[in-house]
């Protein structure tokens, strides 16, 4: 599964991104600009984006962890501590269209380059895109939020888990990658804005908005009939049957969303008589008789191949999946296809999820290693060879062969 180099430059070439971001909500936002084909330029401190140390597993020093959000980004570092490399990061401001970062709340201002206090003024088109934690104000603005933590206090961990067991993560960080699709998306809805107006503006997307933001249908049903919503394993509070459930292979996700898949699959099964059943008559019925339905259904599921019920079910028009781990993920002949996994020598990375026709979006360079690109930047921003050498020694700018941290 190699990938063949972009034919196009992308849906956002000529946008220019400079990326204050660590860790991941901020990353994940950056590296779906730049597959799009936005450039990118990372600014990381001294001490490097800490994801480049969370790991095994690891690739030349560097962590899967890192390695997995960090591609089609010019990677340099900068202290922002010491006030030349503010105005450099003024001078790289000049000409670019966007900048993110995820700085604790106060953090900019203290260095005089807040966006109300600084870069509004003096680059007024310029889009100030922020990552939080819990926003910059109310009575938790400005504290740190990582994932986990958001997953709880958001109410995601309260109705994750087996019912009658304790709440539980999600194995994915949710919340950090859907503030980074928020932000992109925030980033992208203030481009469009700027074209009709000329004007930049600031764009925030915090962790706290963008978990409780994930709460369908539970926050919608409760604010209907204010009933806390407890844990069902994998089960739906509104739909049924809508569950994984054990064959006599493979576990399978059976999802079936209305009357007409739900007799679809009764009779793919050979079991018609559930159909005029008035237990299970409507879906309003089938959820409030879904442990009877259950019993009925696990004996016969038991003795299938989940696998090929998986398969029969879906070509009948019945939503529905076998239960994969990540190896038969990546060899699925629709990953394949979709190129949902990508290979550029030693990178493997999931591919783009966001599909244009004419402008495809894709690897257009691998994560770099710290301070890869900074030489290369400055020069571009009109540094000299004596100049970068001479912010390097001062401790200001940092460079791959000024050792990575």
């Amino acid at each position: 599964m190699s990938t063949a180099p972009q034919p196009h430059p992308g849906a956002l070439a000529g946008i220019r991104v400079i990326d204050l971001t660590r860790v991941l909500g901020g990353p994940y936002c950056t590296q779906i600009l730049g597959d799009h084909g936005a450039e990118v330029i990372k600014i990381e401190p001294p001490t490097g984006d800490e994801t480049r140390g969370w790991g095994p597993p690891f690739r030349d020093g560097d962590a899967s962890y890192f390695i997995g959000v960090n591609r089609n980004k010019q990677a340099m570092a900068l202290d922002f501590t010491k006030p030349q490399a503010r105005e450099l990061l003024f001078r790289l401001l000049e000409d670019a269209d966007v900048l993110v970062e995820n700085f604790k709340a106060g953090t900019l201002e203290r260095w005089g380059i807040g966006y109300e206090q600084t870069l509004r003024a003096r680059f007024p088109k310029l889009i100030h895109a922020r990552v939080s934690g819990f926003g910059s104000d109310g009575p938790l603005g400005g504290r740190v939020g990582y994932d986990a933590v958001i997953q709880g206090m958001a109410g995601l961990m309260s109705v994750n888990g087996e019912r009658g067991g304790a709440p539980l993560r999600l194995g994915i960080p949710i919340v950090d990658l859907a503030t980074g699709l928020n932000t992109a998306i925030g980033i992208l809805m203030a481009l469009i804005e700027r074209g009709k107006s000329g004007l930049g503006q600031f764009v925030e997307a915090s962790l706290f908005d963008s978990g409780v933001a994930l709460l369908h249908p539970h926050l919608a049903n409760y604010l209907l009939n204010h009933k806390t919503p407890g844990r069902t394993g994998s089960a739906h509070p509104n739909i049924s049957p809508y569950d994984c459930f054990p064959t006599k292979t493979v576990p399978i996700f059976l999802a079936v969303g209305n009357d007409r898949q739900y007799a679809l699959f009764c009779k793919s099964l050979g079991i018609e008589a559930l159909i005029a059943d008035p237990r299970f008559a409507a879906n309003r019925d089938r959820v409030a008789n879904r442990d009877a339905l259950t019993a009925l259904l696990q004996p016969v599921l038991d003795e299938l191949d989940g696998h090929a019920i998986a398969e029969r079910l879906l070509a009948e028009g019945v939503p529905c999946g076998p239960v994969l781990d990540l190896p038969d993920v990546i060899a699925h002949p629709q990953t394949i296809h979709r190129e949902m996994v990508v290979h550029d020598g030693e990178y493997s990375g999931f591919g783009t999820p966001i599909k244009l026709s004419r402008t495809p979006g894709g690897v257009r360079s691998v994560p770099q290693k710290f301070g890869h690109a900074t030489r290369a930047v400055l020069g571009k921003a009109g540094y000299t060879d004596a100049e970068i050498d001479q912010l390097v020694a001062d401790g200001v700018a940092f460079t791959t062969r000024d050792g990575a941290p």
